[in-house]
């Protein structure tokens, strides 16, 4: 399929748009489940909630990691069961348990969250399995535990399932994700390992686990100078260690997490160049739709202003690094002019890219950038100064435009 002519046939009718392409997504699925063949897998609906993004990846047996009571009601749509759909935010009210107690498996952030949860399910005459989040002893980095806005201290986790009161309430699983966009197979399979044990003893004072949800991590390389995360290798060491978690808890589902892993790779943001202009020597094209349409290249320029070159630290979702997105012009020809690529919007923050080397392009050329099937028309401040919101487009495998 030639990317470049189905690129121009969206450019007659769209000014910005975003472009997911089915083939890549449904090839990255194909490659998580053939290197790990026992887990099961949810995808993580805040990464990417197209309609069509949700249900390509829920036809591939995915479920749902959903982060607030409006993504389980997509996950539902999709055609997803309670069963399938995991509910796990910090801060759930109570008209959120009560919206979600049917539609999905609730992850309780808190004991408090624990207790409304108690009282919606009293309230209702049933008893309710849930699971909760973890805040553990370790991090990526090894042993020992730190601060967090997510999930339940594990010495006060293990304490409150010990003593478990709530007569309503039946905790039979647990999940933790401590980190995200990890690039180093061995520090994923050491954190596995990790999380093994944990399991282990959330089982001994369960009673039992009906699942595990390890979480997410899973990196992929967006600047040049990144190596992609050995999948096969972290395959292996994750066989390894559910072998022998196996002995002890042959029953208990293991489940990972992925969002970006996904789709990240299989997405494309286009724009169009709306207006050039020279001013004391320096080039800009003006485009359609920059830091509304897709904040995070915005966003890494401002980062790396206000970190004055100190080598700003990810912040995911929103900053990744600041070379983490490659622009292009479609009409191609060889690099002949440095010019800075700025946005239409009332603001000089409105930067995508600065004094970066690309061919002479006029009004109407289009600009592609890559890494746009993640955090990226989701996050994007769409509503300032009233401007018309970039399409979302999906390229099928058959080459439909939808």
């Amino acid at each position: 399929m030639n990317y470049d002519d189905v690129i121009s046939r969206c450019a007659d009718r769209w000014d910005s748009f975003y472009l997911y392409d089915e083939t890549g997504i449904l090839k990255s699925i194909k490659f998580l489940k053939s290197n790990f063949p026992q887990i099961s897998f949810l995808y993580s609906v805040k990464c990417n909630p197209n309609p069509h993004v949700l249900r390509c990846i829920f036809k591939q047996g995915f479920g749902a990691d959903a982060a607030s009571a409006g993504e389980v009601r997509l996950a539902n749509e999709s055609g997803l069961s309670a069963a399938q759909i995991y509910y796990s935010a910090p801060g759930k009210s109570r008209r959120d348990i009560e919206s979600s107690i049917d539609k999905a498996i609730l992850v309780a952030d808190s004991i408090d969250e624990i207790g409304r949860i108690q009282a919606a399910a009293e309230q209702a005459g049933k008893v309710v399995q849930i699971g909760i989040r973890i805040n553990p002893n370790f991090t990526f980095a090894g042993d020992g535990g730190k601060p967090s806005k997510f999930g339940i201290d594990e010495d006060r986790a293990l304490a409150f399932v010990r003593e478990n009161s709530f007569k309503n309430v039946r905790v039979t699983g647990i999940h933790v994700h401590v980190k995200s966009q990890e690039l180093d197979a061995d520090v994923l399979a050491a954190y596995y390992e990790r999380m093994f044990r944990l399991a282990g003893k959330f089982a001994h004072a369960c009673g039992g686990l009906e699942y595990v949800n390890m979480g997410s991590g899973m990196g992929v390389p967006y600047a040049p100078a990144d190596s992609a995360l050995d999948i096969p290798a972290l395959g292996l060491a994750m066989q390894r260690g559910l072998d022998e978690f196996r002995l002890s808890c042959p029953a208990t589902k293991v489940i990972l997490e992925v969002g970006r892993y996904a789709v990240c790779k299989s997405g494309y943001y286009v724009t169009k160049v709306l207006d050039r202009k020279v001013s004391f020597g320096k080039t800009y094209l003006i485009l359609k739709n920059t830091m509304n349409g897709f904040i995070r290249p915005s966003m890494a320029r401002l980062i790396e202003r206000c970190s004055a070159g100190e080598g700003a630290v990810g912040a995911e979702p929103l900053f990744t690094s600041k070379d983490a997105f490659e622009f292009s012009a479609l009409k191609g020809g060889p690099a002949s002019e440095t010019v800075t690529l700025v946005g239409n919007l009332c603001t000089a923050t409105d930067v995508i890219a600065e004094d970066i080397r690309m061919p002479h392009l006029e009004c109407g050329d289009l600009i592609v950038i890559t890494n746009a099937g993640s955090y990226a028309a989701v996050l994007s401040p769409v509503q300032f100064s009233a401007q018309e919101k970039p399409a979302e487009l999906f390229l099928t495998q058959g080459g439909e435009i939808v």
